[in-house]
Parts: C-alpha cells; sequence; structure tokens
C-alpha cells in the first residue's frame, strides 16, 4: 500500500472523500478548544503550555487523519500523540516526582522497550482490543506515577486521568463492533473524551507546579 492510498479504519466512514467522517473530523476541534484553554491558564509554567501546544496539534493530525484517510496523514495523527506521552512522561518525572534530569531522559528512553512489551502482554491477554492494544500500556503507566505519589491530590488526579483513559479506549475499541447497530461508530466519542483527559492531565501537572512555586516563595519568606 502506497503512503497516499486511501485508508477505511473506521466505522463512520462508508466511501472515500473528506467529509466521509464527519463527526470523527468534527470532533477534533475539542483538542484545540482545550488546548487554547490550557494555554491561557498555562501561563508562566513552560512546559504546560508546550503541552498544550502538542494538544493542539494532535486535534490537527487527526483532523487531517480523518478527512485525508491516508498513511501519510496516519503520521501527522500518530506523531503529535506520541511526543505528547513522551513530553509528559518527562515532566512528571522531573517535576511530579522531583526526579534529577537524567532520570527524566531516562524514563523517556526506557518508555520504548516498555510499551513494547506491555503490548506483547495485552495483545495475549486482551486480544480483543485490537488496534487499541497500542494505548494500553498509557494508563498502566499513568496509576503506576499515581501509586508513586499516593496520597496526594496529584495522585488522586493522576489516578482520574487513568481511568478516564482506560474507558476512552474501552470506547474506541468497540468502534468496529457496534457498527452494525451505530453506523457513526463510536471513535468520536474517543476524541472528546481524550480531549477532556489530555486536557485534565495538564491541568494536574500546572496544579503541582504552580503549587511548588507557591510552597517555594512562601519557604523563602
Amino acid at each position: 500500500m502506497g503512503w497516499f492510498d486511501a485508508v477505511d479504519q473506521y466505522c463512520e466512514r462508508a466511501g472515500p472523500g473528506l467529509w466521509a467522517e464527519p463527526l470523527n473530523a468534527v470532533t477534533n476541534l475539542a483538542f484545540v478548544m482545550v488546548a487554547l484553554v490550557l494555554w491561557r491558564r498555562s501561563a508562566g509554567i513552560p512546559m504546560a503550555r508546550a503541552m498544550a501546544v502538542v494538544l493542539g496539534a494532535i486535534g490537527i493530525g487527526s483532523g487531517l487523519f480523518h478527512t485525508v484517510a491516508n498513511r501519510a496523514a496516519s503520521v501527522a495523527d500518530v506523531g503529535p500523540i506520541v511526543a505528547f506521552i513522551l513530553l509528559y512522561l518527562f515532566a512528571a518525572t522531573r517535576d511530579l516526582l522531583g526526579a534529577p534530569l537524567w532520570k527524566a531522559a531516562a524514563a523517556v528512553l526506557a518508555f520504548v522497550p516498555y510499551a513494547a512489551v506491555m503490548g506483547v502482554f495485552f495483545t495475549m491477554v486482551a486480544p480483543w482490543l485490537g488496534s487499541s492494544v497500542a494505548y494500553a500500556p498509557v494508563p498502566v503507566l499513568i496509576g503506576f506515577y499515581a501509586y508513586l505519589m499516593w496520597d496526594s491530590a496529584t495522585a488522586r488526579g493522576l489516578a482520574i486521568g487513568a481511568a478516564v483513559l482506560a474507558v476512552s479506549i474501552l470506547i474506541r475499541t468497540a468502534d468496529g463492533p457496534m457498527c452494525g447497530s451505530l453506523p457513526m461508530g463510536t471513535h468520536f466519542v474517543w476524541h472528546l473524551l481524550n480531549a477532556l483527559m489530555l486536557g485534565w492531565m495538564i491541568e494536574v501537572y500546572r496544579v503541582h507546579v504552580a503549587g511548588q512555586t507557591l510552597a517555594g516563595r512562601a519557604a523563602r519568606g
């Protein structure tokens, strides 16, 4: 298959054309709108603003894929998602756990083998996840970070994010099986929940860093 050959992966797409997936295309605006809100809320916190930029790119890339619908556009879809995961992993390790820079970088490098191993695991124990198996390692990782920070507001925020993402993955998985009874599919709900979840994750990070900044100023008098 060539890079510019048409791809039909979702229930809503019944044929070729830019607007063959109207719900899947339009719901990507949720990522952009949430990104704009978080950009404003994250003034003075550069890493949170960087996350907001990548969140907006997720919406643009996914919107491109659900309109153009070819393999080349899929790179624009997947690339920003991977970038967000790695950026958040670095920031969470450095700023939420308080680890040194080299450990944050090591956590980013370790993500690829971690995702590969967990992907094999989920393929074995939950083959019904289908292509969603690629996302399954992420809520587990978020849950692990919540465990490391247990008994804190930040941990509870991370746990909520992991739970929302887990539900979102199940909804994405249902797109094909439910196609017969739900012609528009469920993928558009995945977009809406993910926009909410990723915005929530940025907010959890922002509140934590802002709290640390205030505590540091108070300690200095």
